[in-house]
Protein backbone atom coordinates (compact mmCIF):
# COMPACT_ATOMS: atom_id res chain seq x y z
CA UNK A 1 0.00 0.00 0.00
CA UNK A 2 0.95 3.81 -0.48
CA UNK A 3 0.33 6.82 1.53
CA UNK A 4 -0.63 9.47 0.22
CA UNK A 5 -2.44 12.62 0.20
CA UNK A 6 -6.33 13.09 -0.55
CA UNK A 7 -6.78 15.20 -3.25
CA UNK A 8 -9.91 16.50 -2.16
CA UNK A 9 -9.48 17.63 1.60
CA UNK A 10 -5.36 16.81 1.92
CA UNK A 11 -6.20 13.97 4.65
CA UNK A 12 -3.18 11.37 4.71
CA UNK A 13 -5.01 8.25 3.68
CA UNK A 14 -3.93 4.28 2.20
CA UNK A 15 -3.91 4.88 -1.30
CA UNK A 16 -4.86 1.55 -3.08
CA UNK A 17 -6.11 2.33 -6.54
CA UNK A 18 -8.34 4.32 -8.69
CA UNK A 19 -8.49 8.31 -8.26
CA UNK A 20 -6.23 9.52 -5.47
CA UNK A 21 -9.27 10.56 -2.80
CA UNK A 22 -9.65 9.22 0.45
CA UNK A 23 -12.83 7.22 1.21
CA UNK A 24 -14.99 10.14 3.10
CA UNK A 25 -14.42 12.31 -0.06
CA UNK A 26 -15.22 9.25 -2.55
CA UNK A 27 -18.62 8.89 -0.33
CA UNK A 28 -19.50 12.44 -0.51
CA UNK A 29 -18.60 12.18 -4.40
CA UNK A 30 -20.98 9.42 -4.73
CA UNK A 31 -23.88 11.37 -2.91
CA UNK A 32 -22.88 14.22 -5.28
CA UNK A 33 -23.60 11.98 -8.15
CA UNK A 34 -26.70 10.55 -6.94
CA UNK A 35 -28.14 13.96 -6.58
CA UNK A 36 -26.85 15.39 -10.03
CA UNK A 37 -28.56 12.14 -11.77
CA UNK A 38 -31.76 13.10 -9.95
CA UNK A 39 -31.65 16.20 -10.68
CA UNK A 40 -31.07 15.18 -14.54
CA UNK A 41 -33.95 13.11 -14.32
CA UNK A 42 -36.53 16.30 -13.31
CA UNK A 43 -34.42 18.58 -16.08
CA UNK A 44 -33.51 16.21 -19.39
CA UNK A 45 -32.64 18.91 -21.55
CA UNK A 46 -30.12 20.83 -18.75
CA UNK A 47 -26.76 21.53 -19.73
CA UNK A 48 -23.51 20.63 -18.39
CA UNK A 49 -22.85 24.67 -17.18
CA UNK A 50 -26.41 24.53 -15.07
CA UNK A 51 -26.30 21.56 -13.85
CA UNK A 52 -22.91 22.78 -12.55
CA UNK A 53 -24.38 26.04 -11.34
CA UNK A 54 -27.68 24.29 -10.25
CA UNK A 55 -25.47 21.21 -8.00
CA UNK A 56 -22.40 23.42 -6.84
CA UNK A 57 -20.19 20.29 -9.12
CA UNK A 58 -17.40 21.24 -11.39
CA UNK A 59 -18.02 21.09 -14.86
CA UNK A 60 -14.67 18.82 -15.19
CA UNK A 61 -16.56 16.45 -12.76
CA UNK A 62 -19.75 15.92 -14.73
CA UNK A 63 -17.67 15.53 -18.02
CA UNK A 64 -15.63 13.32 -15.82
CA UNK A 65 -18.95 10.92 -14.90
CA UNK A 66 -20.20 11.60 -18.75
CA UNK A 67 -17.13 10.10 -20.07
CA UNK A 68 -16.82 6.89 -17.59
CA UNK A 69 -20.55 6.64 -19.37
CA UNK A 70 -22.30 7.45 -16.17
CA UNK A 71 -24.04 9.96 -17.45
CA UNK A 72 -25.18 10.70 -20.44
CA UNK A 73 -25.93 14.59 -22.52
CA UNK A 74 -29.17 13.75 -24.33
CA UNK A 75 -27.55 16.10 -27.68
CA UNK A 76 -24.41 15.56 -28.59
CA UNK A 77 -23.18 19.54 -28.47
CA UNK A 78 -19.83 21.07 -28.60
CA UNK A 79 -20.57 22.52 -25.22
CA UNK A 80 -20.62 19.14 -23.94
CA UNK A 81 -17.60 16.26 -24.74
CA UNK A 82 -16.07 15.23 -28.08
CA UNK A 83 -14.63 12.25 -29.40
CA UNK A 84 -11.07 11.41 -28.30
CA UNK A 85 -9.87 10.12 -31.84
CA UNK A 86 -12.20 12.37 -34.59
CA UNK A 87 -13.30 15.74 -32.28
CA UNK A 88 -17.05 14.85 -33.06
CA UNK A 89 -19.19 16.19 -30.09
CA UNK A 90 -20.65 12.76 -28.64
CA UNK A 91 -22.86 12.12 -25.44
CA UNK A 92 -21.25 9.88 -23.55
CA UNK A 93 -18.05 7.89 -23.26
CA UNK A 94 -14.70 8.19 -25.35
CA UNK A 95 -15.66 7.61 -28.74
CA UNK A 96 -17.88 8.30 -31.69
CA UNK A 97 -19.77 5.09 -32.71
CA UNK A 98 -17.28 5.80 -36.34
CA UNK A 99 -14.54 5.49 -34.00
CA UNK A 100 -15.10 2.41 -31.94
CA UNK A 101 -16.18 0.49 -35.00
CA UNK A 102 -13.10 1.73 -36.57
CA UNK A 103 -11.03 0.10 -33.39
CA UNK A 104 -12.36 -2.98 -33.36
CA UNK A 105 -12.01 -3.57 -37.07
CA UNK A 106 -8.21 -2.85 -36.66
CA UNK A 107 -7.90 -4.62 -33.40
CA UNK A 108 -10.23 -7.90 -34.78
CA UNK A 109 -8.06 -7.95 -37.50
CA UNK A 110 -4.28 -7.73 -35.53
CA UNK A 111 -5.22 -11.16 -33.92
CA UNK A 112 -4.43 -13.76 -36.57
CA UNK A 113 -7.10 -15.91 -36.50
CA UNK A 114 -5.83 -19.85 -36.58
CA UNK A 115 -5.59 -21.68 -39.57
CA UNK A 116 -7.66 -24.70 -40.66
CA UNK A 117 -5.84 -27.92 -40.44
CA UNK A 118 -4.39 -29.06 -43.24
CA UNK A 119 -5.02 -32.68 -41.94
CA UNK A 120 -8.73 -34.55 -42.31
CA UNK A 121 -10.08 -36.51 -39.81
CA UNK A 122 -11.42 -39.58 -40.26
CA UNK A 123 -15.63 -39.68 -39.44
CA UNK A 124 -16.09 -40.96 -36.10
CA UNK A 125 -16.63 -44.97 -35.97
CA UNK A 126 -18.19 -45.70 -32.72
CA UNK A 127 -16.69 -46.22 -29.09
CA UNK A 128 -14.09 -48.26 -29.46
CA UNK A 129 -11.07 -47.99 -27.59
CA UNK A 130 -8.35 -47.16 -28.96
CA UNK A 131 -4.41 -47.45 -27.76
CA UNK A 132 -1.37 -45.35 -28.42
CA UNK A 133 1.73 -46.61 -28.81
Amino acid sequence: MDARNCRSCGTLFNYISGPPICTKCKKKLEEKFTEVKEYLESHPRATISVVSEEMDVSVKQIKQWIREERLALSDATDEGISCESCGKPICSGRYCDKCKAKMHNELSGAIAKPAADPVKKKDHDGNRMRFLQ
